[in-house]
């Protein structure tokens, strides 16, 4: 790996619409080109071209296009390529077949089981990657020591990787495979993926079945044992499905590729960059590594040159480009993430932690119900934005281009049909007129009918008080300012979330449309500095250069970090270690090149939250293993990202990993620019700021001196990109050439508290912001797995008057339900509220959903106001509260006491200070009680307690710097104006229905009901006042109080009813108080769904909500009924507890077949790994797949439930509580019903049981629980059932599934509770 002197070394970034091209030359000098990474016309691959014409043009000889280029002057070619990442998406990979373990068919398919878009009916899930599955019936399980199984013959034992001791249940049977791999290449598949249950232990059966798939002649055979040797069967499944699916096609490309030098490149290195921001040879490079080849490269380059030159300050990358934008973190070492999503398929390698985040140059501009809203929908590269002259629409890229900040005579002319015409301002601005009338329009008419309406709503508040007309530049620069606020949440995101300080970070900004945005940016996160690298427009090609070869070996573990496992654990980091050494030796590296990083996977036992941990900087003693001091690494990182460590609880080895690097990066060359001691604007523009226009120097960045300053507001332009130097900001040209801007404070222009409609934006994502960051503190400073890793918590702000403002994360049953909490204190409290003063709650009568959801609520007060000005509060569900049960969710309790301790109006802290001694009694009280017990888990109730107290702690000081910064009245104002535009958006939706409704049938009036099990009716009336678009939802006719716990007290309705309205409403908006202001509720008192004081509740909660639900879409005919169950299935013993809750089919819809295997409406919970549920818990997963036929039939099918069953290898008590085993979820419009699900017990000793929808039940080891879910309604008369599936719209993944990353993957898990 020596370097190349005296030849051409090229570093080249394939991407979706450019390829970039970094050119080391002979001489030493570098150039950079950049070229359409598709133009047949001209050639065949675009890396090619680039190579071939700047050796034609710096060599002066020719190098024929048709013929194989020479590669004698070629030293080395590196590569990044989106090939990967576009198969995906397009799903374009090659044709597939997986091989699984029998009874998990359709793993892959369920997934976790979580919808990934909570409000959407129609649920769309990304296709798996295989064509065909095969069932192999071999079964291989994990001993367990006090396993009580009675043994019917003796079992084979076998030691895996791990250390652990399994049992092969059941042999492989390769006759059986052969035959059906036989059957697969007769229909033309030759890419096969195999995932075997605990084969990333114990990975024989693999072995075999990967070596007779190669003898009989399949070209590509990926084993998850050796893609991904990780614990978690589904996401090592999706990763070796993408393995097989996606490395035949990068081949495909290679071959092409080196087809077009001569001798196929044997004598050059060619290297291409991975997930991780490596590089590996042409020939390891494989599907699974490849998906983040082309953003990699990217993040190395600003790593390199940034964070060196920013006297190593921490730096967040930046990167815009066309549809969405990349942001990422570096501070002397790169964050890898080891599970990431793209396009809806979960990786499981090492990967960059790239944060891509749905707002790029083509994000599509919107006005909704009074609110700006910007993308997620991207006008793509066809037909682009609007000034592309391709009859696109409104962008970004146009919003800059209406203030002036891009200037067409400095762009190529490539534009319009022919691609020969220059940028169109007067597109631009033709769309932009339109949109101004159109936001004029709304604004002038919803003045004047409040004025003719009088007071007779919120709404009035809101628009009486709105600016005057807008100017086109004004709303342009709406969009601009509402754009920077959606990529500034994420950033905020990335850091907190790990205890970071945003402001102390530089922001490096790459990509060709992010230095427009960069001073505005790092403003609005309190950075001081921007760093733009002078390749910054090609800056993944030019980190490929810098870049080093990586080999990485990773192996499962499972011991524990103690003296007595460090021999075990050396001995592995020292044959890894040895592995990536001889590999990285294999290809031409000196020993004095390589460095080798060891990392474990580390976690406390008895938690998820596992970190990779390296030793640098911790050298190893006499308590550690000899790679270093794991211990204090471990809990130092632990401290800082959570806040506590548990000194007495073991730590856990999950994976042992060794990062081998051989160094082969160029050293970046500095050629300082001598010359003109004074640089001069080539043109003075107009450019429009919040001020007005102002007169802007145009200057071009290869001009510009060494040392040269330039005061905002300039424009700096160079071949790839455009740089705006805002007013009061100063750009700085470096030595190297680079561009280093200081960011000014803004010259704050004072807000009033008139409404502007892009402030509503703003402050709507403000609010969002509080919200989340309290979640944040939460989940860092929590303790319970509950909260902590299934992230089963809300947070959420409100007003003075306890309405809801903002909440997140979306938990469909915390909707609106904290809201009745806190106006239920404020009614209860009165000025009794002091500061300093926090309450704990979760009484039904007081606004609780159920007892172990626990609510703590801050008042937050302003110096000179004697009442609270705003609330925060956080609602968390604590696993045990005490009761009859275990976990406090007693099938069969039939009062409130049998249900855990109670809070009505409890004061958790007084003057400051936590009343750790009555908080304690309160909770032991269930005690007294018959049958019951206090709370059986008190250190973990009282540290999430305190976590929930920090997390508002938290609220309360983000809201008071909102106040700080624009004053108490605007920011009051503001709540509510957002209040005020969800109660537009649900009232434009009820007019609409309403003026449909009576087209149809004359009458504005709908109704239905929907029965519990139990025969209790739930009946809805709802009248709609089409003028005002308010309505009356009167639930009177609804069945009484029941015996038993599926009462729901008020909250529940509420909440199933914003739920219900935000669906119907079909686009994003604020989910507030709002949402119900045009709504009158009645719930006749001492019903089902208004119970009395002492009424049992945990069904309510996660039962009859889902009912409410049914009966509101059934009234309003949205969609056809989803299973209308969560399944809630638990067991334990003296030792071990478990919970889980099970998916179903999701109802059908007009234009739409139901989602099968999936969570819908009002839950949305992942479902534990078949692996980690049988390493775990003392049972084996038999079975777990779709239920077919369960789907009511119609013009579209509802989804079908799934099957799963539980064989218990120890004595425990099961209890079930679910619904829908007698009713069907109904079908609509011709539909049929949905089957109903069915609880069996299979006895040890034959005997088959029905255990009815409610119970708890003894069991001894060999019993089987069968769980049989139901199915979706049909919707539609089936017309002809050969029709079959409807043909949806094909659309490319990255339009519907833009987002991925750590921050992505939080929120996704949030939702999933």
């Amino acid at each position: 790996m020596a370097e190349t002197k005296g030849k051409f070394d090229f570093a080249i970034d394939r991407g979706g619409t450019f390829t970039d091209v970094f050119a080391r030359l002979p001489d030493g000098r570098e150039r950079v080109l950049k070229l359409l990474s598709r133009d047949p016309q001209n050639y065949k691959d675009a890396p090619t071209e680039g190579i071939r014409r700047i050796l034609e043009e710096e060599t002066g000889r020719v190098f024929p296009r048709e013929q194989p280029v020479d590669t004698s002057l070629i030293g080395w070619i590196r590569m990044g390529t989106t090939v990967a990442t576009n198969a995906l998406l397009e799903r374009e990979g090659e044709r597939t077949a997986l091989l699984v373990t029998k009874g998990f068919k359709d793993l892959l398919h369920i997934g976790t089981q979580a919808r990934p878009k909570l409000f959407d009916l129609e649920v769309a899930v990304p296709d798996v990657l295989y064509e065909e599955v095969i069932e192999v019936d071999e079964r291989v399980v994990l001993k367990q020591d006090d396993c009580e199984l009675p043994q019917k013959n003796p079992k084979r034992l076998v030691t895996g990787k791990t250390w652990e001791n399994l049992e092969v249940w059941k042999e492989l049977d390769l006759e059986k495979v052969e035959k059906d791999l036989r059957g697969v290449l007769s229909r033309g598949i030759t890419s096969l993926a195999v995932l075997l249950l605990h084969s990333y232990t114990w990975s024989v059966h693999e072995e075999a079945i990967g070596s007779l798939a190669r003898r009989l002649g399949f070209t590509q055979v990926s084993l998850s044992s050796e893609v991904m040797p990780m614990l978690r069967a589904v996401p090592r499944g999706y990763t070796v499905c993408a393995d097989a699916y996606l490395t035949p096609k990068i081949h495909q490309y290679l071959k092409g590729f080196t087809s077009g030098f001569k001798g196929a490149l044997k004598d050059v290195d060619v290297l291409f960059m991975q997930s991780d921001g490596g590089l590996t040879p042409m020939e390891q490079f494989c599907g699974s590594r490849a998906v983040l080849s082309g953003p990699a490269g990217g993040v190395v380059g600003y790593a390199i040159t940034s964070y060196s030159q920013m006297e190593k300050k921490p730096v967040i990358g930046f990167d815009m480009g066309g549809t969405s934008t990349d942001v990422s973190r570096y501070a002397g070492q790169y964050e890898h993430v080891f599970e990431a999503t793209t396009a809806g398929v979960t990786l499981q390698a090492p990967q960059l932690d790239i944060n891509t985040v749905a707002a790029g140059g083509g994000s599509r501009l919107f006005f909704r119900s009074g609110m700006f809203v910007v993308g997620p929908e991207s006008a793509g590269a066809h037909p682009g934005p609007a000034c592309y002259r391709k009859g696109g629409p409104l962008t970004v890229t146009d919003a800059n281009l209406a203030l002036g900040r891009l200037l067409p005579s400095f762009f190529p002319k490539i534009f319009g049909p022919g691609e020969n015409e220059p940028l169109s301002s007067e597109e631009t601005m033709k769309h932009f007129r339109r949109l101004t009338e159109e936001i004029n329009i709304f604004l002038s008419s919803n003045q004047s009918q409040m004025g003719e309406n009088g007071a007779n709503s919120s709404q009035s508040s809101m628009l009486t008080n709105s600016q005057s007309k807008m100017t086109v530049e004004e709303v342009a620069m709406g969009f601009v300012r509402v754009a920077n606020e959606a990529m500034c949440r994420p950033i905020r995101a990335l850091t907190q979330a790990k205890g970071h300080d945003t402001s102390q970070h530089v922001l490096a900004c790459f990509g060709g449309a992010g230095g427009q945005h960069a001073c505005a940016i790092a403003r609005a996160l309190g950075m001081k500095t921007v760093f733009i690298h002078k390749y910054s427009g090609v800056l993944s090609a030019y980190g490929l250069a810098l870049a080093d070869v990586v080999e990485e070996v990773q192996e499962p573990c499972s011991l524990r970090y103690e003296q007595q496992s460090f021999s075990m654990l050396d001995r592995s980091v020292e044959q890894l270690t040895q592995r990536c050494r001889d590999t990285l030796c294999g290809r031409g590296f000196t020993s004095g090149q390589i460095t080798t990083e060891v990392f474990l996977h580390l976690r406390y036992e008895g938690t998820d939250c596992a970190l990779m941990v390296t030793a640098a900087g911790y050298p190893s003693n006499t308590q550690s293993c000899k790679a270093g001091d794991f211990r204090s690494a471990f809990t130092k990182r632990y401290l800082k990202e959570f806040g506590f460590t548990i000194p007495d609880r073991p730590i856990m080895v999950d994976d042992i990993r060794v990062r081998g690097c051989g160094k082969s990066g160029i050293k970046s060359v500095h050629k300082p620019k001598m010359g003109h001691k004074q640089a001069k604007p080539v043109t003075m523009t107009k450019c429009y700021f919040e001020g007005g226009y102002l007169d802007t120097g145009v200057y071009l960045w290869e001009e510009l001196p060494c040392g040269f300053n330039i005061q905002g507001p300039a424009i700096i332009i160079d071949k790839n990109s455009t740089i705006l130097v805002e007013p009061c900001c100063e750009a700085h040209l470096t030595e190297g050439g680079d561009v280093c801007m200081t960011v000014g404070s803004d010259p704050h222009c004072v807000l009033g508290t008139e409404l502007n409609t892009v402030q509503l934006s703003i402050f709507s994502h403000r609010f969002m912001s509080i919200a989340e960051q309290m979640g944040r503190v939460l989940q860092r400073t929590s303790i319970s797995t509950n909260i902590k890793e299934r992230l089963d918590f809300s947070c959420a702000v409100f007003g003075p008057d306890g309405g809801l403002v903002s909440n997140a994360p979306h938990i469909p049953v915390h909707l609106g339900a904290m809201q009745e909490t806190v106006q239920y204190q404020i009614r209860s409290q009165g000025n009794k509220l002091k500061e300093g003063d926090v309450i704990l709650s979760n009484h039904p009568c007081a606004g609780g959903s159920h007892l172990p959801d626990l609510t703590v609520i801050t008042p937050v007060f302003r110096k000179g106001v004697s009442k609270p000005v705003f609330f925060v509060a956080s609602r968390g569900h604590h696993a045990d509260i005490g009761g009859i049960t275990p976990g406090s969710m007693p099938p069969h309790s039939t009062s409130l006491q049998q249900e855990g301790a109670v809070f009505i109006s409890f004061k958790l802290v007084t003057g400051g200070v936590f009343q750790e001694e009555a908080v304690t009694e309160a909770l032991m009280a269930p005690a007294q009680y018959p049958a019951c017990s206090g709370t059986r888990n008190l250190h973990d109730n009282l540290s999430d307690l305190r976590a929930q107290v920090a997390a508002n702690q938290r609220g309360s000081q983000l809201v008071g710097e909102l106040i700080d910064s624009y004053g108490l009245a605007v920011v009051q104002a503001y709540m509510g104006y957002i209040q005020s535009n969800a109660e537009l958006a649900v009232r434009d939706m009820l007019k609409e229905f309403a003026r449909c409704r009576r087209q149809k049938t004359g009458s504005l009036e709908v109704k239905a009901e929907d029965f519990m099990d139990d025969g209790t009716p739930i009946r809805l009336r709802v009248q709609i006042n089409e003028e005002e678009g308010s309505a009356v939802f009167d639930f009177s006719g609804t069945g009484t109080e029941v015996w038993g716990n599926c009462n729901a007290p008020r909250a529940i309705t509420l909440s199933a009813l914003i739920y219900c309205l935000r669906c119907m409403v079909g686009q994003d908006i604020p989910l507030n108080q709002g949402c119900l202001a045009p709504i009158k509720v009645i719930i006749p008192p001492g019903s089902i769904l208004q119970p009395s004081q002492n009424a049992a509740v945990v069904g309510g909660n996660v039962l009859t909500s889902q009912r409410v639900v049914d009966v509101i879409f059934k009234a309003f005919e949205v969609c056809a009924a989803s299973q209308g169950c969560m399944n809630n299935i638990s067991f334990g013993s003296e030792t071990v507890g478990y919970y889980e809750t099970v998916a179903g089919g999701a109802g059908a819809g007009p234009g739409w077949n139901g989602r099968s295997g999936v969570h819908s409406h009002m839950t949305n919970t992942r479902i534990t790994d078949p692996e980690i549920l049988e390493k775990r818990y003392p049972v084996i997963l038999d079975q777990f797949s779709l239920r077919p036929g369960s789907g009511g039939a119609g013009k579209y099918r509802g989804g079908d439930g799934v099957i799963r069953k539980l064989l218990f290898r120890k004595k425990v008590v099961l209890s079930v509580l679910t619904e829908r085993r007698a009713t069907r979820p109904y079908g609509l419009q011709g539909g049929d019903d949905g089957a109903a699900g069915l609880n069996q017990l299979h006895r040890a000793d034959g005997r088959v049981l029905n255990l009815g929808a409610k119970t708890s039940v003894s069991l001894q080891p060999g019993d089987m629980f069968c769980l049989y879910t139901p199915g979706g309604g049909g919707f539609g008369e089936d017309e002809d059932a050969s029709i079959g599936t409807p043909q949806s719209k094909r659309r490319r993944l990255n339009e519907t599934f833009p987002e991925r990353g750590s921050v992505f993957e939080y929120r996704m898990a949030q939702e999933g509770v």
